[in-house]
């Protein structure tokens, strides 16, 4: 049985200096009326708020440590419980 091509979804990010970088959406999950997204390119991972407006989606950074630590923690639970193929741990964010 020939394997399909894995389809994500990617986002470009501008950077504080203008460089521009493109992410895979690894994950999409809400979490206490907030939704996330984790992103990656390459060995980079990032963890982004997720903002909707006018029926657009925008990425929010996170500067609260332990808003931080308390999404990633509920992340790592529920991809514990539910592993998926090709799905990094955030052991390794």
């Amino acid at each position: 049985m020939e394997q399909q091509p894995e389809i994500r979804d990617f986002v470009t990010i501008e950077d504080e200096e203008g460089i521009e970088r493109q992410y895979a959406v690894e994950a999409l999950f809400d979490m206490e009326d907030q939704s996330y997204a984790l992103l990656t390119s390459g060995d980079d991972t990032i963890l982004v708020g997720v903002e909707e407006e006018d029926g657009e989606q925008y990425i929010t950074n996170i500067d609260d440590p332990e808003e931080r630590d308390n999404v990633l923690a509920a992340y790592q639970i529920a991809v514990d419980a539910a592993p998926a193929e090709n799905v990094g741990d955030v052991a390794d964010f």
